[in-house]
């Protein structure tokens, strides 16, 4: 294999043990540590105490699932590979659409660099939204190549996913969607290859279906967190470098009856400028909003031509439950997005905030507990954690999630190589 590749302005070695990185979706620090100081993580408070690396990072603003994992198999903010949101109003079109197609993405991912490096990679996702995007570029049938979802786990094809029979050789049957046990195939799968093939590369990203519904040490929370440090244990007695960061964090946004706590975008603005002068898009929204309502903390606003946006933003900022509100040049120079996937405005509620559109467009049925969600700043924090020493680690250096390929390849001391 190739040694060293460059990928989006950034040099990496490749890795000469298998490189596991995974992303926890929802994983707020406070989940890993009330699992700990319950002893439902022994293998993740062994490997800290044996003075393996924690760092506490920042993942990208918006903090959704799709910007953050591109992100993170890119190396690269959204202002690089282009998906700054799972939702948005194309320009082209002028409809709103899913940012989960191939042609939205605008730079490499690693694993096309590995790949044609010689490495051999896996990528399992829970949700099929994020497959297309993570395995651009790679060919399946034949190359040794593997990239699937637990959601189709059953639908996985040699020539599609670069294998078969996926349900028999995990010995698991296929999840529901709305479940821990769709993250938990994301991992028994990941054990299952890495004992049968050994991939040079592989991508472990789950779903944040608890983290939705269950604070950290609580009892659920805690069994799940259980559940994953088994897997990763294992993935570590394989030999395995291993790299864990999360695509965003999560706060409780519900007030002290339970009741969600929503700044109503749409309908303040509509009460404010008029129906038809302002469209508000939730880029939370995608295919699976029954546990949060399509409810996040983060929204752009597209404004008629000729309303002035600098008093909108304004008023805006005068709301307690508004954190950030700037315009379109703003907002993509202070959180390196593409201005082009942007409105007029970008929107960030509070910590205990979400912000909807109008109301009546807002199922909330599904919600069985008090809501927990993210999108905003105050879910920026995520762990970036390393069963393996780092060296030449910068003091003070905020690190971000999409870090974790060069600090897992670039930066493991020798003697934990």
């Amino acid at each position: 294999m190739t040694e060293t590749i460059t990928v989006n302005a950034r040099q990496y070695t490749l890795p000469h043990a298998p490189l596991v990185v995974v992303c926890v979706d929802g994983c707020e620090p406070d989940y890993l540590d009330a699992a700990m100081a319950s002893g439902r993580m022994p293998w993740l408070a062994e490997q800290l105490a044996q003075g393996c690396t924690r760092l506490t990072a920042n993942c990208v603003v918006p903090s959704f699932t799709n910007p953050n994992n591109l992100s993170i198999v890119t190396g690269a903010p959204p202002a690089v590979h282009g998906i700054s949101g799972n939702f948005f109003l194309e320009p082209d079109s002028g409809e709103a659409v899913m940012m989960n197609e191939v042609r939205f993405l605008t730079a490499p991912t690693l694993f096309q660099a590995f790949a044609k490096a010689g490495a051999h990679i896996a990528i399992i996702t829970a949700k099929d939204k994020l497959r297309g995007l993570l395995g651009h570029g790679l060919d399946f049938d034949g190359t040794g190549h593997l990239c699937f979802s637990a959601e189709k786990a059953d639908q996985a094809t040699l020539a599609g996913n670069g294998i078969d029979n996926l349900l028999e050789i995990v010995g698991r049957p296929l999840p529901d969607v709305y479940s821990a046990a769709l993250s938990e195939f994301v991992f028994a799968a990941g054990v299952v290859l890495m004992e049968q093939q050994r991939p040079d590369v592989m991508y472990l990203s789950t779903t944040d279906y608890i983290q939705h519904k269950h604070a950290p040490g609580t009892p659920v929370a805690d069994d799940f967190y259980q559940m994953m440090d088994g897997h990763l244990a294992k993935l570590h007695a394989a030999g395995a470098t291993i790299a864990m960061t999360a695509d965003h964090g999560m706060n409780a946004k519900h007030d002290s009856n339970g009741a969600p706590n929503v700044l109503y975008l749409q309908d303040l603005l509509d009460d404010w400028l008029g129906k038809d002068t302002a469209q508000v898009i939730l880029p939370i929204t995608d295919p699976y909003v029954v546990h949060h309502g399509a409810l996040g903390s983060y929204a752009t606003v597209y404004l008629k031509e000729g309303i002035d946006i600098a008093s909108v933003s304004e008023r805006l900022a005068e709301r307690a439950e508004v954190e950030y509100v700037g315009n379109k040049a703003k907002a993509a120079s202070d959180f390196e997005l593409p201005p082009e996937r942007l409105g007029d405005l970008v929107v960030v509620s509070t910590r205990n905030i979400t912000l909807g559109s109008a109301e009546a467009d807002h199922d909330l049925s599904g919600l069985d507990a008090p809501l927990r969600s993210h999108g905003g700043i105050s879910e920026q924090r995520v762990p970036l954690i390393f069963n393996r020493k780092l060296e030449r680690l910068v003091p003070g250096h905020t690190y971000r999630n999409f870090d974790a390929f060069d600090l897992a390849i670039n930066h493991v001391t020798e003697e934990t190589a």
